[in-house]
């Protein structure tokens, strides 16, 4: 079979408590609408013959939130295998392979498996969905909470929203390793998702998707892992 000059597109996401307020699959919509949105103009960008979005991989390494019902996880290194095995499947037909990353636990996995793909000459790669830069605010608080209401408002429950831990990610990491998002947070909510708003979410939807395109555009895989810079 010929290589075609496609760039394949895998959105991976998570299937996880997001509070009382957003849905299990908040990582996975995202990741879905960032490699829609980014599809048409990294075809020209990368002088491809088209970009083929891959149904979404609903599950990842969501062991942190497995305390909460609703939550999903296979696991670093299932996900990291399942990775690799579709990265082989579709370089067989795809000349380049980019996974969106909906999900920061899911980062491991991603650095295990892209630079093996890599490794085996396969023109693979993943970035992230930036969403915020606060370390007061790392799930399903103002910047995602913001983020749904412009993507999904109809699955935004804002009556229910209340603020979770606010403590700076570096200060809650020791408990968060030890215990998981439970230890710190009774209701699953890092941040405090009440401030959000739907013209917040179209500010950080466009910061996401110029954050998203200009790597794409670039492509420039990290050589230790994988991810464009």
């Amino acid at each position: 079979m010929t290589i075609e000059p496609v760039l394949a597109v895998l959105p991976l996401g998570a299937t996880e408590q997001h509070g009382a307020h957003l849905p299990t699959q908040t990582d996975t919509l995202l990741a879905t609408a960032t490699a829609t949105a980014t599809a048409t103009a990294t075809a020209d960008a990368l002088a491809t013959a088209g970009v083929h979005v891959l149904p979404a991989l609903a599950y990842g390494a969501s062991g942190e939130h497995q305390a909460f019902p609703g939550t999903v996880s296979m696991g670093t290194d299932a996900l990291a295998r399942t990775l690799i095995e579709l990265g082989r499947s579709v370089s067989i037909w795809a000349s380049r392979f980019v996974v969106v990353n909906g999900h920061g636990g899911n980062v491991d996995a991603l650095r295990r498996a892209i630079p093996l793909l890599r490794h085996e000459g396969r023109d693979a790669a993943w970035l992230p969905c930036r969403t915020s830069v606060d370390p007061t605010d790392t799930h399903a608080g103002h910047a995602e909470t913001s983020l749904m209401l412009h993507l999904h408002p109809d699955l935004v429950r804002m009556d229910l929203a209340a603020p979770g831990c606010t403590r700076p990610l570096p200060e809650i990491l020791p408990a968060l390793r030890d215990g998981g998002v439970g230890a710190v947070s009774p209701s699953g909510v890092l941040g405090d998702p009440t401030t959000a708003t739907a013209s917040e979410g179209r500010r950080l939807w466009a910061e996401l998707l110029d954050d998203a395109r200009g790597r794409l555009a670039r492509w420039a895989p990290g050589e230790s892992d994988g991810m464009l810079r």
